[in-house]
């Protein structure tokens, strides 16, 4: 079948999620002081983005909910224990430092401009509507996309086929019409493959390997992929 919309992911796919959230917890800690038990801002940066991978990792497999992992991220980092009010509130205090550093990757509204005409486009995110339709409307692309999907309000998170199939069932086309695009070879094109879809690894960070996924190192090689040039991924899932 002829791909006929691209479903996004977002954080660290069109949006420099890692980048902004480092940026903001340097911030973050320069306002707050660094917690006991880290010896610079640079040990303190690491276990941010330990701690967080870790949370989020429970979220998406359903142990916790959006904003319990939230709060567990914080009283694990700053390793003390804090109510849901000040876990929130810390929180709050990171985020606007962190919503300040807010940037799409260079090569995202490019791409976007060239597929525009070609293709659909949509959103499925592992996160929530409420963050996502903000964070993409405060970066200036809402409108690029017809439908955003999230899985706090479906109630199943990527890698599930019913995460991928809900974003096909909102562009009403079936799973072998659908390309998805995501920074992650398992919960994002490795989930796609298995839910009927053509998955596309973004590897922005080269990190190679994984030879039975299709994968591209920037969104510039993702127009001739489409197009049927495969020479950056695995061999033609293409119809």
């Amino acid at each position: 079948m002829v791909i006929r919309a691209v479903l996004w992911d977002i954080d660290d796919t069109i949006f420099d999620y890692s980048g902004a959230d480092r940026v903001g917890m340097r911030a973050h800690l320069e306002q707050e002081g660094l917690p006991d038990g880290y010896g610079d801002a640079e040990q303190a940066l690491d276990a941010w983005r330990a701690i967080t991978d870790v949370h989020w990792a429970r979220f998406a497999a359903g142990e916790t909910d959006f904003l319990g992992q939230r709060r567990d991220r914080v009283r694990e980092f700053v390793s003390r224990a804090l109510d849901d009010a000040e876990a929130d509130d810390w929180f709050a205090r990171h985020a606007a430092h962190y919503e300040a550093a807010w940037a799409l990757f260079p090569d995202v509204l490019p791409v976007l401009d060239l597929l525009a005409e070609e293709f659909r486009h949509a959103v499925l995110s592992n996160s929530s509507i409420h963050n996502q339709d903000r964070k993409l409307r405060a970066l200036g692309v809402r409108d690029r996309f017809e439908a955003v999907v999230c899985a706090v309000e479906l109630g199943v998170s990527k890698p599930a086929a019913g995460a991928f199939h809900a974003a096909c069932e909102a562009l009403a086309l079936e799973p072998e019409g659908v390309a998805y695009v995501g920074d992650e070879p398992d919960i994002d094109a490795g989930g796609a493959v298995a839910a009927g879809l053509t998955g596309i690894w973004l590897d922005r960070g080269g990190r190679g390997g994984r030879p039975e996924l299709v994968r591209i190192s920037g969104l510039d090689q993702l127009p001739g992929l489409l197009a049927g040039n495969t020479r950056f991924g695995a061999p033609d899932t293409f119809g």
